[in-house]
């Protein structure tokens, strides 16, 4: 009896080191990985089976940084066929299958950040994981900012400057700076992730001058400008009055010219016309004698 249990204890052990040495692992040999917008990533997934590949079966996931309760299943292997998502197609592709479940994804896009899920089944083999995970960011530099302002540009007036930057991963930092005529740092007043301003009170005119948003992330820096100029209202309001003065000094010499052009026109008709009447009155004269004359012979 003794010798029966020992070697029911025997068998029991074998059997169990054999599903050990049967069962299949999983590795990931990245726990995460980087790629820029645009370039090419390898995702790797190796796995140890004792079978053979015909009932091979492996299924890629991603659970997406914008919904990663809502994983979507990128590629398929299964029993030899190859099933793609319809929107990656053409930028997935197994590697090396069978021996290896990489896949290379092409052309990334930010929206393809998020975590990836690598399923290896291969019965009659046992999973043990059968499941490896790896986090991908895509990487793009920020896209070029908008700079606007608004407010009163008068001497005592508020100035309110304004950045925003539609893309960028990692998030731009947004920074404001005074470029010219002096470099100055200005705080800025953060407006969510993407936007910043600052505010200007009480302007002068040593406000006025160049003023640059960067927005900056590990991939570069992009900038756009605003040239502030700040008026004097009480210098304008001199500087009004003499426009209209010399403006009215103006139409009074024209006034005075035009006056003067047409007593000038008027003297020269008069004379004209006193010329023209002596004249008259000399060929009356010259003539009505000669005409008496006739009448009497």
């Amino acid at each position: 009896y003794n010798l029966l249990h020992r070697l029911l204890i025997w068998l029991t052990t074998m059997k169990s080191s054999f599903h050990v040495s049967a069962a299949l692992r999983v590795t990931m040999r990245d726990s995460s990985l980087e790629a820029v917008r645009g370039d090419s990533v390898l995702l790797p997934c190796s796995f140890f089976t004792s079978s053979d590949f015909s009932r091979l079966n492996v299924i890629w996931t991603l659970a997406p940084f914008s919904s990663p309760v809502s994983p979507v299943q990128v590629i398929v292997y299964d029993h030899g066929q190859v099933i793609k998502n319809p929107s990656l197609i053409g930028r997935v592709d197994f590697t090396g299958l069978p021996f290896s479940a990489d896949i290379m994804l092409n052309e990334t896009r930010v929206s393809d950040g998020g975590i990836y899920r690598c399923m290896v089944n291969n019965p009659p083999d046992t999973a043990d994981p059968g499941v490896g995970e790896l986090l991908l960011s895509v990487l793009e530099p920020p896209s070029l900012p908008v700079c606007e302002w608004d407010g009163a540009i008068d001497v005592g007036g508020s100035v309110r400057l304004s950045c925003s930057v539609e893309e960028g991963v990692p998030i731009p930092e947004i920074r404001w700076e005074k470029v010219n005529p002096e470099e100055i740092s200005l705080p800025v007043n953060m407006e969510g992730e993407l936007s910043g301003s600052v505010q200007i009170a009480n302007v002068s005119s040593q406000t006025s001058g160049l003023y640059r948003c960067s927005a900056t992330n590990v991939l570069g820096t992009e900038n756009c400008y605003v040239n502030l100029v700040i008026y004097n209202s009480e210098g304008l309001c001199v500087l009004l009055t003499l426009v209209m003065v010399l403006v009215l000094l103006a139409l009074l010499v024209i006034i005075l010219w035009l006056h003067r052009t047409g007593q000038d026109g008027r003297s020269r008709r008069r004379r004209r016309d006193r010329k023209a009447e002596e004249e008259e009155c000399y060929n009356e004269i010259r003539y009505t004698p000669s005409l008496m004359k006739r009448s009497f012979v």
